[in-house]
């Protein structure tokens, strides 16, 4: 993997380390410390509305904080989710106290009532997105299926049946991993991709997680069908040490290098596999190198984590352009979409089926959590795997 990545230099990154310091914090000192802000808060409506307002305010953060903190406590019992508290629980308060810092002037013009009124609203309506996005959806897994044709397959063979996974993030093995398992086990697919980030990022050098990983992909490659199992490496951020992970299993990892799957009846595929820097200029340079060594006329899946390199696959025949990386934004809002990417083109590919030239792009919004600080809960961006059904041009799709 490269020795860094352009994604530690940003903001966000360099917030989610800096949360990681409250992990180990014992949970009195979480709760006093989740106390201040409500305090100072309150202080500034003691000041400018009047103590009682201020008292019931107080009251109504403090059972919001405290239910926000049962959500997160219940998610490793319940086996959805493994990560710290601390830091989840000051991410999901800070929108909480920023709404009741701004009803302060409403609270002022219009009487503390309504403005109470107001902030426990909107506060409710923020506990059940919490209960649907930690307890609900992350368990919703879909597939996804999609038919495309491409010349390079023959006219009148079999449709080839690729499963595309993206984003496993384990942190144990739990009810997530146990239902992609059932889902995969259904499908029976001729053969099966990975493309990264196998590890949570707050688990990327606990032995138990790489221990949990290993299992599940071990349990994958007894699922793939005659083509086998391929993989690449995600962000260095998270796979940097995520190698070891398929030493002695039958799955090949593909770094920097084209695998030519032989399905019979002429149906032949290339998978192009490269490790993610995140420097799409880098990336792009080395893509050249491993287009030139795909044989001709054969269907070519490029299998990348990041959708970084959509604008120049066309220059390589990439026939499918197969990541993930994105999650969809795993927080998404109506209309808008998803709130941050963590990629370079920003929203312009955040999830789904995209046509870039002749290339037939997906971008999975996986199937794990992020982990550190980021939020432990997916929302209007359910997770999923994708069953593609390749077929000759010009033969009825399936």
């Amino acid at each position: 993997m490269p020795a860094s990545d352009v994604l530690e230099a940003r903001w966000l990154h360099k917030a989610l380390v800096l949360s990681c310091a409250l992990a180990g914090w014992p949970g009195w000192l979480i709760g006093v410390v989740a106390l201040l802000p409500i305090g100072a808060v309150c202080g500034l409506w003691w000041l400018t509305v009047g103590r009682a307002a201020a008292l019931v305010l107080a009251a109504a953060l403090v059972f919001f904080s405290l239910s926000d903190a049962l959500v997160l406590l219940s998610l490793p019992r319940l086996r959805l989710s493994f990560g710290p508290v601390g830091p989840q629980l000051y991410g999901l308060e800070l929108p909480r106290l920023t709404v009741a810092a701004l009803a302060v002037l409403p609270a002022i013009w219009w009487g503390p009532a309504l403005a109470l009124a107001g902030v426990a609203t909107i506060n409710l309506g923020a506990s059940l997105a919490l209960v649907w996005g930690a307890l609900v959806e992350p368990l919703r897994l879909g597939l996804s299926r999609l038919s495309l044709a491409g010349d390079p397959l023959p006219h009148d063979a079999p449709p080839v049946h690729l499963l595309h996974i993206s984003d496993i993030h384990v942190e144990r093995f739990g009810l997530r991993e146990e239902l992609l398992l059932q889902r995969v086990r259904a499908l029976a697919p001729d053969l099966i991709v990975l493309t990264g980030d196998y590890i949570n990022l707050s688990y990327v050098d606990d032995p138990s997680a790489h221990a949990d990983a290993r299992r599940l992909l071990a349990a994958l490659a007894a699922l793939a069908g005659p083509g086998g199992i391929y993989a690449v490496l995600g962000s260095p951020l998270v796979d940097r040490n995520s190698a070891p992970l398929f030493d002695g299993l039958p799955i090949r990892l593909l770094r920097g290098e084209v695998a030519t799957v032989n399905l019979g009846d002429g149906r032949r595929l290339a998978l192009l596999g490269l490790d993610c820097s995140h420097d799409p200029e880098a990336d792009a340079k080395r893509l050249a190198a491993i287009a030139a060594q795909a044989p001709p006329n054969t269907f070519r899946v490029l299998l990348y984590h990041s959708p970084e390199l959509a604008p120049v696959a066309p220059e390589f025949d990439i026939n499918l352009y197969l990541c993930g990386h994105t999650h969809g934004g795993q927080v998404r809002l109506p209309l808008y979409g998803a709130l941050i990417t963590s990629s370079k083109l920003g929203k312009r590919f955040e999830m789904g089926h995209y046509q870039v030239g002749q290339t037939d792009l997906y971008v999975s919004r996986g199937v794990g959590l992020e982990g550190m600080a980021a939020p432990r809960v997916r929302f209007l961006a359910p997770p999923e795997i994708e069953l593609f059904s390749l077929n000759g041009r010009g033969k009825d799709r399936d």
